[in-house]
């Protein structure tokens, strides 16, 4: 998940903090909702009922999206004055890195391969529908994050979820090695999520105060506590299974059965 992400333009400033992510993540929900015939047409005020922040930090937020060619608007085929908002594949991809990341983990501990992750991957629309069954799940149920308070603290900051799962991944690192840079030096950190070593700083500065984790000073992790690691491994796991829970309806619902045999051919056609 700390991996640069594949879009140049400066996704981080755009997605990582958890209020623009959710716009993005409802913004796709109600494309993909409304192509599926389970909801209303994808319009701006139709994102600002659900988008969790004021109408007018909704727009401008959209008209960046615009500016970047991560939204695409379209006129409706009912009345061509109304433009719909359909979000662009590298935006669906983006939004949905970590549900990709954490089926793959999921199949990966299970022995599955990563045929599914695969497929998402190379699928943008499925991908949108699993974001969209997500989406539809935390609006009648309530947000996954929210039971973990230390996760969602890092959430609220810009690319805090990104430096923790980098914190994680160097302690986790001798269980799962990657070829992911592990440095934790305050200007790798900084140039790898675009934001300033200020700000990094005092993020992995605030950490120590509380007791959730610190440094050696030399870029690598000295300790985490112990039930910051519990709390962490358990949000894994709930979004472990969340995901995957997604991806089999999904699945059921689309007809991959060519793709996944000529691509993946070790996870089975369903429905």
């Amino acid at each position: 998940m700390s991996s640069p992400a594949r879009i140049d333009w400066p996704v981080y400033k755009l997605f990582d903090q958890i209020g623009r992510y959710v716009v993005c993540y409802m913004l796709i929900h109600n494309y993909y909702a409304w192509i599926a015939g389970a909801g209303t047409a994808p319009t701006l005020t139709a994102l600002q009922k659900v988008c969790g922040v004021s109408a007018r930090q909704a727009a401008g937020f959209v008209a960046a999206l615009k500016s970047g060619r991560l939204i695409i608007t379209e006129p409706s085929p009912d009345d061509r004055r109304v433009k719909h908002l359909r979000p662009a594949p590298p935006m669906i991809a983006e939004i949905g890195r970590s549900a990709r990341l954490f089926i793959a983990a999921s199949d990966g501990l299970g022995g599955k391969g990563g045929g599914r992750a695969t497929l998402l991957a190379d699928n943008h629309d499925l991908l949108g529908d699993v974001i969209r069954r997500s989406a539809a799940y935390v609006l009648a149920h309530g947000t996954i994050i929210h039971p973990f308070p230390r996760v969602l603290h890092f959430a609220q900051r810009d690319s805090g979820y990104l430096l923790l799962t980098a914190v994680f991944a160097a302690h986790f690192g001798p269980l799962a090695p990657s070829a992911v840079e592990d440095s934790l030096s305050y200007r790798q950190l900084a140039r790898r999520f675009q934001v300033s070593a200020a700000h990094i700083g005092s993020l992995m500065n605030e950490a120590q105060r509380e007791g959730w984790f610190h440094t050696d000073g030399r870029g690598r992790l000295a300790g985490v506590a112990p039930d910051f690691v519990d709390e962490f491994e358990q949000w894994a796991s709930w979004q472990m299974v969340h995901c995957t829970s997604l991806i089999e309806a999904a699945l059921a619902a689309f007809d991959t059965a060519p793709l996944v045999e000529v691509r993946v051919p070790d996870v089975p056609a369903a429905g």
